[in-house]
């Protein structure tokens, strides 16, 4: 066997200056290609999970998927990719504690070393601000408990959540259809919302958004959308606000 020993030979590129977004995902997260799709070139994706918890979808696992030492855990976990930016993206998991739950996380990820830090609550929080929407319209895939918590979060946070749909689900939700997605913006939907916020980060919506706006005349949001939306707009790669088809036209 011929053996080449090239020690000391191999010159490692200087990679800073790329722009990377380390995301903390839920364990049962399925749609790790939706945040691929969403970015555009140039952009690299860091992904990490929680630790696996035997949980029906609810707000015991939303806060079991928000623990601090496991986001301080899974923040520590990116490190070796130095991305520029930490994202927590799980809605229900930074919703759960409300307002102040929702900065707990953000210390915590950058007290355990993120560069910047945001949530995917907090993500919704950015983009609502910038459509200058204040009347919201939600639609879950979760059960009672969840949506209402989320319905008292964006109270808390000033806006009008003024109407909400749910589906019930506790669990298979990156199974929900192209039309139950439908299904589930036009039934969330009222007269006087500004907005449909669609939530869950499991919850299939690329390439779904832009009809189901047109059919309604008004901006509707997803969970992943607006997380990578806000992660790019800290990282000067997107506009204040578009609501766009594929990712390349955010920047």
């Amino acid at each position: 066997m011929i053996q080449v020993d090239l020690s000391g030979e191999a010159v490692l590129e200087d990679r800073t200056g790329e722009a990377g977004i380390g995301i903390i995902a839920p364990f049962d997260l399925v749609l790790d290609r939706e945040y691929w799709q969403w970015v555009p070139e140039g952009v690299s994706i860091h992904l990490t999970r929680t630790p696996n918890r035997d949980l029906p979808v609810g707000m015991e696992l939303a806060r079991a998927v928000s623990d601090l030492k496991v986001v301080a855990q899974a923040t520590r976990d990116l490190s070796v990719a130095a991305p520029e930016i930490i994202v927590y993206a799980c809605t229900s998991g930074s919703f759960a504690d409300g307002l102040a739950g929702e900065a707990r996380l953000r210390t915590t990820m950058e007290q355990a070393g993120a560069r910047r830090a945001i949530t995917t609550s907090g993500a919704l929080l950015e983009a609502l601000e910038a459509l200058r929407a204040g009347r919201v319209a939600i639609g879950t895939p979760y059960d009672a408990e969840v949506t209402t918590k989320l319905v008292q979060f964006l109270a808390e946070a000033g806006y009008v959540p003024i109407s909400n749909a749910f589906f019930g689900l506790s669990g298979d939700i990156f199974r929900v259809g192209p039309a139950s997605v439908r299904k589930l913006a036009l039934a969330a939907d009222h007269p006087e919302a500004d907005v449909i916020f669609l939530s869950c980060t499991n919850l299939r919506t690329f390439g779904l958004l832009e009809g189901i706006q047109r059919e309604l005349g008004k901006p509707v949001l997803s969970a992943n959308q607006v997380t990578v939306w806000a992660a790019l707009r800290t990282l000067g790669l997107a506009d204040d606000w578009r609501v766009p088809p594929p990712a390349p036209e955010w920047c």
